[in-house]
């Protein structure tokens, strides 16, 4: 994934020339009695901290030259002063490029994790239909920039004979390792959702899964939904954040469970089942499933994004346009980039008869 390069970017870039001009400036007004010859250096000392090896070089030699000329303008070669000065320079030059070659070392390298990480999570993440069922569905993942902390969040929309089943969840901890135990989970929930007739069934087999994987104190928080067309949800929920659900006047709550099950991989402290807990879902209302990393994003005061305030934002009829606009907003609350995924994931009734899936949003 390519990194923007922004203002930071070409003030280190243009830095090295900038430096050696206000030295040369400095000591022709100054002359040669304040010794700010050997300063000349700090030009091939800032070449290295961005741009590749060969820049680096170019800059020294540049450096070189420009320390020459000052040196025979002061007069400094006949005091060995400028024989030092340049000796300074080259030294600095030479440090300069054994850095910049290992910093694109290490650049090529981190560049080559992420990228296989990030593959690996597209492969996993694979686009959820734009119709299950009775449902339209969209989805919105942000990844938080984090070098080469790909994260575990998951999520997945299965139209099963029973009605649509959901899946979103969030894996402890970062990288491959939080990718592959995303892998279990959704693997396990994409077999039960087709295979199990009851949805605590559908749990009880990514429970098992999510057992055999995990190990020490690893877990994952998840949510899992049965919506059906006479109009009811059904959830379970492993320790995740409640779902938002909009209704078609424009009222908006957080449905919770009566009491919270264990995050899955922690099945193993508690032998009593997670308790179904069902709501009203119809035409006209939404449902959003989300992960942690959208409530708990954070302004540059510290305060929590609210999302039970923002979900006006979600009144477009087209879900996508609708999903967008939200996580736009979600990344101007931060005004930066996300410390945390943020994984979304909106449902709607589809249109039937003209009738859009979200009538009185605009009220």
């Amino acid at each position: 994934m390519s990194e923007e390069k922004g203002p930071s970017f070409t003030t280190l870039s243009v830095l090295p020339f900038g430096v050696m001009a206000v030295v040369t400036v400095v000591d022709v007004a100054a002359g040669p009695t304040l010794g700010f010859l050997p300063l000349i250096s700090l030009g091939p000392a800032f070449a290295g901290l961005v741009g590749g090896w060969r820049r680096t070089a170019v800059i020294g030699l540049l450096a070189l030259a420009l320390c020459y000329v000052l040196g025979w303008y002061d007069g400094a070669f006949h005091a060995r002063r400028g024989i030092t000065a340049m000796a300074s320079v080259a030294g600095v030059t030479a440090a300069g490029i054994a850095a910049a070659r290992t910093r694109q070392r290490r650049e090529a390298l981190l560049a080559s994790v992420r990228s296989i990480a990030e593959v690996a999570q597209r492969v996993l993440l694979r686009p959820v239909p734009h119709s299950a069922g009775h449902l339209r569905a969209a989805v919105s993942y942000t990844s938080a920039v984090a070098e080469a902390h790909i994260g575990g969040d998951l999520y997945e929309v299965v139209a099963a004979p029973e009605g649509v089943r959901v899946i979103v969840g969030d894996v402890q901890g970062k990288g491959l390792e939080a990718v592959e135990t995303a892998a279990v989970v959704l693997g396990a929930f994409r077999e039960a959702a087709h295979d199990e007739a009851g949805l605590l069934g559908v749990g009880a087999r990514v429970e098992r899964a999510a057992d055999r994987a995990l190990q020490g104190e690893k877990f994952v928080t998840a949510v899992i939904a049965e919506i059906t067309s006479d109009g009811g949800a059904v959830f379970l929920n492993y320790g995740h954040p409640p779902p938002l659900v909009v209704r078609a006047d424009g009222s908006a709550h957080f449905p919770e469970p009566l009491q919270y099950a264990l995050p899955l991989g922690l099945g193993v402290h508690e032998k009593e089942s997670p308790r179904p807990f069902q709501v009203d879902f119809g035409p006209g209302d939404q449902l959003l499933l989300y992960t942690d990393g959208v409530t708990e994003a954070r302004d540059r005061e510290g305060t929590f994004y609210p999302l039970g305030e923002r979900h006006q934002l979600l009144k477009d009829p087209d879900p996508e346009t609708a999903l967008e606009t939200l996580r736009r907003d979600l990344v101007e609350h931060t005004a930066g980039p996300l410390q945390d995924d943020a994984a979304m994931l909106l449902l709607r009734y589809r249109d039937e008869g003209g009738q859009a899936g979200n009538d009185g949003m605009d009220g």
